[in-house]
């Protein structure tokens, strides 16, 4: 794969420090969540995970929706991550749930959630890893 753009984010002290990224567009002070044993003051890695995974199946529902001449750009994808133990260490499991627009009938709007989960990147890079659920509300 050639990179067509690469970011670039140093986070330091673990679940209770920061995050920034190398251009300054993105500082966050970190904290576990009361859940996990922290304050959860801060946002966690788990919130910042839902948020990116949520705005870039946005993005692939809106390219396949585009090449289908389909109209979803009122749609809204809101990606829950949990985290648990999954034996000595812990792991994570995705629900996305996609809200489409009501003009949209349910076969194409499925049809459609199914080829973004097919072109998302956060998609291909989980797929196989951790269990992702799709949920077309």
């Amino acid at each position: 794969m050639d990179a067509l753009y690469t970011a670039v984010a140093t986070a330091t002290h673990g679940r209770e420090g920061r995050a920034v990224t190398s251009d300054g567009k993105l500082d966050v002070g970190l904290s576990a969540p009361k859940e996990l044993g922290g304050d959860g003051k801060g946002t966690n890695p788990e919130q910042l995970f839902a948020a990116g995974y949520a705005a870039c199946f946005g993005s692939a529902l809106g390219a396949v929706g585009r090449a289908a001449k389909v109209d979803v750009s009122e749609a809204a994808v809101t990606a829950e991550v949990g985290i648990g133990k999954q034996g000595e260490g812990f792991a994570l499991a995705v629900t996305l749930r996609i809200e489409l627009p009501d003009s949209l009938d349910e076969e194409t709007g499925r049809k459609l959630v199914e080829q973004a989960h097919q072109v998302c990147p956060y998609s291909n890079a989980t797929r196989g890893n951790i269990p992702v659920e799709l949920v077309v509300e």
